[in-house]
C-alpha cells in the first residue's frame, strides 16, 4: 500500500503490544469477512476527526476561544467534568497521527478547520497566519503520504466572539461571516483540497443547541428543555435558515471563483439515523417519513428543491421561514455530494393520530423515537445509549437519499462504534468494533452493487478523543490514546482495517448480514 517503512513500523508496534500486554491476535476468520475488492477501485476509504475534538492547543498560535471552549468550561456541562484544552494535542502531534494513517493505508483523511484558529475575530479581524500555516502543513504532509484531504469547514464550533457580538446562528450576519471564512479557506487551501463540506451534522447542533439546549448556545424552552433563554418553537427554524443560506453563500463563492480552476467538489454532511415503523400501520409508516423530513430532509431539500420539506410546512406553518428570490438564486448552487454520518437505527411511532406519553419525540414531528419495542432493543446497544447496531440501517438511509435526491453522489462520512473508556487491555481488544464495521461494510457493498452512487467510507475515528458532552468516557478510536501521556496505541480494529485495505489479501466471502441483525 504506502511505503515499506509504514508496514514495518506497524509490525513493530504490534509485536511490542503483544509482549507488553500479553494479548493474542484474534483468528483471521473472525477478523476479516469483507474486503476492499467488493467496492469500486475509485472508492475512498479513510478515517475522520474534527478540530475541536482532537487538536487541543486551545489558546496556542493566536487562536481565539470557540463557543465549545467556553461551553465546556461551564461546570456541569460535560459529563466527566473534562474539556478539550489538550485532548489528543493533534495540533502539535499531527505528524505522528499522519504516520498512523500511513500505516493503515487509507486513501483519505476527513478533518475540520477551526474557524477560531483561522479567523479569531471572524470577518472583524485579521486572518491568523499561524492558523493558515498549521493547516497548510497538515495538508502538505497528508499529500506527501498519498492521503487525500477531505475538509469540513464547520464541525459544531464557531468563534465565541460571533455568538457574543450578534447571537451566532440566530442572526443573518453569520451568513457574511461564514462566506468570508469559506473564501479564506478556498483561497489558502483549495489548490490542494478537492473535497469540501460546509457543515458537519447541522441537524445535531441545531437540535441540541436550540431545541433541548444541551449544546452551545444552550437555548431552549419548555417542554423541550429547561434553559434560561430561548424559544424551542421558533429559534431552531431561524438558526437553520441562516445555516442553510450560509452553505448557499459558501457554495456560490466556490462555484463562481474557485471550482473550475481548482477542480473540487462541495457538499454538506448530515447526521443520518434510519427509522423503521414501530408497528406495521399506516400511521407509523407516515411517522417514519416525518422523522426523516425533520431530521434529514430539512437540511438538504432546500439545495435540491429550493424549499423546506412539505412534510414540515404542513406542521410548522409560518414559523418555517420562506426564501426570497435572491436567496433562491443562492440555493441554486446545488450539492455536488451528500455526506452521511450513520450510527444508528430506531423505531418511529406516530404521535399525531395517537397519544404519546413519552417525552422522547423528534422536535415537532409528532413522532416518538425509541430503540426499544416490547422490552427488546432494535439492535445491540453501544456505549452511546441511543446508538444501536443495526447494519441494515445503512441500506435504508442510503436508499432514502438515493430515491429522494436522484442518486446524488454520497459519501459515508462517519460510521463508528462507541465503547466505554476502561483498562487499556480491554480497549485494545476491540473485536466488537471489528464486527461492527464488517457488518456495515457488508451491507454497504451490496447497496453500491445495486446502483447507489456511494463513493467513500470514513471510520469515526482515527483516535480516541473528546466526545462532546461525554468528555472522555466514550471512545470511538481505531487507536487508543492515554490522555495523561498522549501515547497512541493501535487497537485490534486498526490491524483489521489495515488488512481490509490490503488489496488481494482477503478473498473470503462476505458474512451474511443476518449475523448482525439483532
Amino acid at each position: 500500500m504506502r511505503s515499506g517503512a509504514c508496514s514495518a513500523l506497524l509490525l513493530l508496534l504490534l509485536l511490542r503490544l503483544l509482549l507488553i500486554h500479553g494479548l493474542s491476535l484474534p483468528l483471521a476468520s473472525s477478523r476479516t469477512t469483507v474486503h476492499r475488492g467488493q467496492f469500486p477501485p475509485s472508492f475512498l476509504f479513510g478515517t475522520a476527526t474534527s478540530s475541536f475534538q482532537i487538536e487541543g492547543a486551545y489558546l496556542q498560535g493566536n487562536k481565539s476561544l470557540s463557543n465549545w471552549d467556553v461551553f465546556s468550561h461551564i461546570p456541569g456541562k460535560i459529563e466527566d467534568g473534562s474539556n478539550a484544552d489538550v485532548t489528543d494535542n493533534h495540533y502539535n502531534l499531527f505528524m505522528e497521527d499522519i504516520e498512523l494513517m500511513c500505516d493503515l493505508g487509507v486513501d483519505a483523511y476527513r478533518f475540520s478547520i477551526s474557524w477560531s484558529r483561522v479567523l479569531p475575530k471572524g470577518r472583524f479581524g485579521e486572518v491568523n497566519s499561524e492558523g493558515i500555516e498549521f493547516y497548510n502543513n497538515l495538508i502538505d504532509a497528508l499529500l506527501v503520504k498519498g492521503i487525500k484531504p477531505f475538509v469540513t469547514l464547520n464541525h459544531y464550533d464557531i468563534p465565541q466572539l460571533l455568538e457574543d457580538r450578534y447571537g451566532g446562528w440566530l442572526s443573518s450576519e453569520i451568513q457574511l461571516d461564514f462566506g468570508y471564512f469559506a473564501q479564506v479557506c478556498f483561497e489558502a487551501f483549495g489548490d490542494r483540497v478537492t473535497y469540501w463540506t460546509t457543515f458537519n451534522e447541522p441537524n445535531v447542533f441545531i437540535y441540541d443547541g436550540y431545541v433541548v439546549g444541551t449544546y452551545p448556545p444552550g437555548r431552549c424552552s419548555y417542554p423541550f428543555g429547561n434553559c434560561s433563554y430561548g424559544d424551542s418553537a421558533l429559534e431552531p427554524y431561524i438558526a437553520t435558515h441562516n445555516l442553510v443560506l450560509s452553505h448557499a453563500t459558501a457554495a456560490q463563492i466556490y462555484r463562481k471563483n474557485y471550482q473550475e480552476k481548482q477542480g473540487g467538489m462541495i457538499g454538506i454532511v448530515i447526521s443520518a439515523a434510519w427509522y423503521e415503523p414501530y408497528s406495521d400501520t399506516p400511521a407509523d409508516r407516515l411517522a417514519v417519513q416525518r422523522a426523516l423530513a425533520f431530521d434529514f430532509a430539512w437540511f438538504v431539500d432546500p439545495f435540491v428543491y429550493g424549499d423546506y420539506p412539505p412534510e414540515m410546512r404542513q406542521i410548522v406553518g409560518s414559523r418555517l421561514p420562506t426564501f426570497s428570490a435572491e436567496e433562491r438564486n443562492r440555493l441554486d448552487a446545488k450539492l455536488d455530494f451528500i455526506g452521511i454520518n450513520h450510527y444508528t437505527t430506531k423505531y418511529a411511532k406516530d404521535c399525531m393520530f395517537s397519544t404519546c406519553t413519552s417525552p422522547y419525540s423528534l422536535g415537532e414531528a409528532f413522532v416518538y423515537v425509541t430503540g426499544e419495542k416490547d422490552g427488546v432493543y432494535i439492535g445491540e446497544r453501544t456505549a452511546m445509549s441511543d446508538f444501536f447496531i443495526v447494519p441494515r440501517g445503512i441500506e435504508g438511509i442510503v436508499t432514502y437519499v438515493k430515491e429522494r435526491y436522484n442518486n446524488t453522489p454520497m459519501f459515508i462520512t462517519e460510521n463508528g462504534y462507541a465503547q466505554f473508556a476502561g483498562p487499556i487491555d480491554d480497549s485494545l481488544n476491540d473485536t466488537k468494533r471489528i464486527e461492527y464495521h464488517e457488518g456495515y461494510l457488508a451491507v454497504l457493498s451490496e447497496v453500491v452493487r445495486k446502483g447507489a452512487d456511494v463513493r467513500g467510507y470514513f471510520i469515526w475515528s482515527l483516535l480516541d478523543n473528546f466526545e462532546w458532552l461525554h468528555g472522555y468516557l466514550v471512545r470511538f478510536g481505531l487507536h487508543y490514546v492515554d490522555f495523561q501521556t498522549l501515547k497512541r496505541t493501535p487497537k485490534w480494529s486498526a490491524t483489521w482495517y489495515k488488512e481490509f485495505l490490503s488489496e488481494g489479501n482477503n478473498t473470503r466471502p462476505i458474512r451474511k448480514t443476518s449475523t448482525y441483525e439483532m
